[in-house]
C-alpha cells in the first residue's frame, strides 16, 4: 500500500508543496528515504523510529520506502520528520489515509514523540492555503502560522496528539495568531545636537526611501542619526508586514509568532562576508539585505567593507530582490531596503582638521573614499558631509523637531505617494519611479529645468544621477504638499549630490 502525506520545501521564501509517499512492501526489512534528502532528512529514520517506540508502535519487518516528490527538488531540514511519520502511519492503517492527505505537515520529532519547533511556518501556511489544505505544525509554531487566517492551523505538542486528532479521538482546536510585537522605543531625533542638515536628509530619505550616505569625522553623530531613522518611517502595511515576516520566518527570527508592523533595522559589522550580506551559504539562507526588506540597512564604516561585498549591493538596490545561484537551484529573496551608510572622510577620520590629520593628508582621503566604486556611489540619492560637533553645541538643550513631529510629516508625504501610484503596480514610493513615469510626474518649470541642466553639466551627472535628483526633488515637494516640483525643490535635491572634497 502507498500512502501520501504533504509537506513543503523552501526555495527562498516560497514554500513548494512536497508529496511524501510511503510504500510498505515485502522484502528484506529496511527503511530508506529517497528524493534528494539532506543529512537532516536522512537522520529522520532514527527519530521516527524512536518516536514510534514512545507510542508503542513497532515498524513492521518489511521494506519501507519513503519518496519525497518531486524527486529532482532538493529537500533540506528536520521539518520533514512529521510528514514522514504520518505517511508511515497511514500506510500502516493506523490513521486514516484520507485525513492525512487533507493536511500539510511540518515539524521535527524528538525521541520521546514531542514536536519541536522548526522555521518557515508562515510561508508553509501560505502554501497550505493555496492548496486548500489544513496545516499541522508544532505548538511553538502555531501562533506564527495562524496569522494566515485562510487556512485552519492545528498545533499539537506531541505525535500522539496528532494521531488522536486524525483518528477523531481528541480533535484539536485551531491555533490562534500571536500578539502583534510591541514597537521599539526609539530615541528622539531632537536629542541629536546640531546636524540640522543631516536631520533634514533623514526626513527626505524616510519620506521617499532614498538611499543616504553620510561622511564626517568620528563622533559627529552619524550612527546616532541612522539609529533614529526607523522611528521616522511609517508602519508597514499588512502586505509589507507579511512579506517581511516570511523572510524572518525562514531565517528563524520570529519569536512566539509575534509579527511586527515596524520597519526592520539591520546593521551588520564591516567584517561580514558576502553571503552574510546578500544571502547564500551552504543552504542559501537570506542575508542582511533581505532581513532589512521594507526597512533600513545601515552600513557603518562603509569603506571598510570588502569591495566585492559592496558591489554585490548594486543589483539588489535597483531591482529590490536578490538571486542566490546554486548548481541545483536559483533562490530568490526580496530585498527592497533603504540603504543608509556612514563613512569617515579618510582612514584617520580627521582630514579636515590640520592639527589632527595624518601625514598622508589630503591624499589619504581620495584613497580611502576611492574604495567605494563609482557605480555604487552613484546609487546614493542623498550624499552629505556631517561636520564635527563642537562643545558649545553639546551644552545647548535639545533643539529641532521631535521624532513624532518629523514622522507625521513623513507619513503625510507617504500618503501623497500612495494616492499618486495607486494605478502603477510595483511603484510604492518616489524612489521606485521608473524614468518613463518621471517624465509624467516630475515637471519642473523653466527655471528649474535650466538649473537642472546646468548642474548636470557642472557635476557630470550620469543618467542615473539625473533621475535620482528628480526623484528626491519630488519627495521634497511632497513634504511641502506641493503639486509641482519647483526650483527650490530641485536646488535642495542637487545640494545632496555635490561631490565630496575627499572622495569625489
Amino acid at each position: 500500500m502507498v500512502a501520501i502525506a504533504y509537506s513543503v520545501a523552501f526555495v527562498g521564501v516560497e514554500a513548494r508543496l512536497v508529496e511524501v509517499q510511503c510504500a510498505v512492501a515485502a522484502g528484506l526489512p529496511g527503511f530508506s528515504i529517497v528524493g534528494l534528502p539532506d543529512k537532516a532528512i536522512s537522520e529522520a529514520k532514527e527519530r521516527v523510529r524512536a518516536a514510534f517506540g514512545a507510542l508503542a508502535i513497532a515498524l513492521p519487518n518489511k521494506r519501507l520506502t519513503v519518496n519525497l516528490s518531486p524527486a529532482d527538488l532538493p529537500k533540506e531540514g528536520s521539518h520533514f520528520d512529521l510528514p514522514i511519520a504520518l505517511a508511515i502511519l497511514a500506510a500502516l492503517q493506523i490513521v486514516p489515509a484520507e485525513e492525512v492527505a487533507r493536511c500539510v505537515a511540518l515539524g521535527e520529532l524528538a525521541l520521546d514523540g514531542r514536536l519541536v519547533a522548526v522555521t518557515g511556518a508562515l510561508p508553509a501556511a501560505v502554501a497550505a492555503s493555496e492548496e486548500d489544505r489544513a496545516l499541522i505544525c508544532p505548538r511553538a509554531c502555531g501562533a506564527e502560522a495562524a496569522w494566515i487566517d485562510a487556512v485552519p492551523v492545528f498545533a499539537p505538542d506531541t505525535l500522539r496528539a496528532v494521531v488522536d486528532h486524525l483518528t477523531d479521538r481528541s480533535p484539536l482546536s485551531p491555533a490562534r495568531p500571536g500578539d502583534m510585537a510591541d514597537p521599539a522605543d526609539h530615541r528622539c531625533l531632537s536629542e541629536v545636537r546640531g546636524q540640522e542638515r543631516a536631520k533634514r536628509a533623514l526626513e527626505i530619505a524616510a519620506a521617499g526611501r532614498h538611499h543616504l550616505l553620510m561622511v564626517g569625522p568620528p563622533g559627529a553623530g552619524k550612527s546616532m542619526l541612522a539609529q533614529r531613522l526607523p522611528g521616522l518611517m511609517p508602519p508597514l502595511t499588512p502586505q509589507e508586514a507579511l512579506e517581511t515576516s516570511m523572510v524572518h520566518s525562514v531565517a528563524g527570527l520570529l519569536k512566539n509568532g509575534r509579527i511586527s508592523r515596524q520597519a526592520p533595522y539591520q546593521s551588520p559589522h564591516h567584517t561580514a562576508s558576502g553571503p552574510a550580506i546578500t544571502g547564500g551559504g551552504a543552504k542559501a539562507r537570506p542575508g542582511e539585505i533581505s532581513l532589512a526588506h521594507n526597512g533600513v540597512l545601515f552600513l557603518d564604516e562603509l569603506p571598510e567593507f570588502e569591495a566585492r561585498v559592496l558591489d554585490n549591493l548594486r543589483q539588489p538596490i535597483e531591482t529590490g530582490e536578490v538571486f542566490v545561484s546554486r548548481a541545483s537551484a536559483h533562490v530568490r529573496y526580496p530585498a527592497r531596503f533603504l540603504l543608509v551608510a556612514a563613512a569617515n572622510p579618510c582612514r584617520c577620520g580627521y582630514l579636515a582638521d590640520p592639527a589632527r590629520a595624518c601625514a598622508r593628508a589630503p591624499v589619504c582621503g581620495g584613497t580611502y573614499m576611492g574604495k567605494i566604486s563609482g557605480p555604487l556611489m552613484d546609487r546614493f540619492d542623498l550624499r552629505l558631509e556631517v561636520p564635527g560637533v563642537g562643545l558649545h553645541d553639546l551644552d545647548l538643550p535639545p533643539t529641532g523637531d521631535s521624532t513624532a513631529t518629523v514622522a507625521a510629516r513623513v507619513a503625510a508625504a507617504r500618503q501623497i505617494q500612495t494616492r499618486r501610484f495607486r494605478d502603477h503596480p510595483g511603484v510604492a514610493v518616489n524612489a521606485d519611479m521608473p524614468a518613463a513615469l518621471l517624465d509624467q510626474l516630475v515637471l519642473p518649470d523653466d527655471a528649474g529645468r535650466a538649473l537642472l541642466h546646468k548642474a548636470a553639466e557642472r557635476l557630470g551627472l550620469t543618467a542615473r544621477g539625473y533621475h535620482r535628483i528628480l526623484r528626491a526633488a519630488r519627495t521634497i515637494a511632497d513634504l511641502e504638499a506641493s503639486e509641482r516640483v519647483l526650483t527650490h525643490h530641485l536646488a535642495e535635491a542637487i545640494s545632496y549630490r555635490l561631490p565630496f572634497v575627499a572622495g569625489g
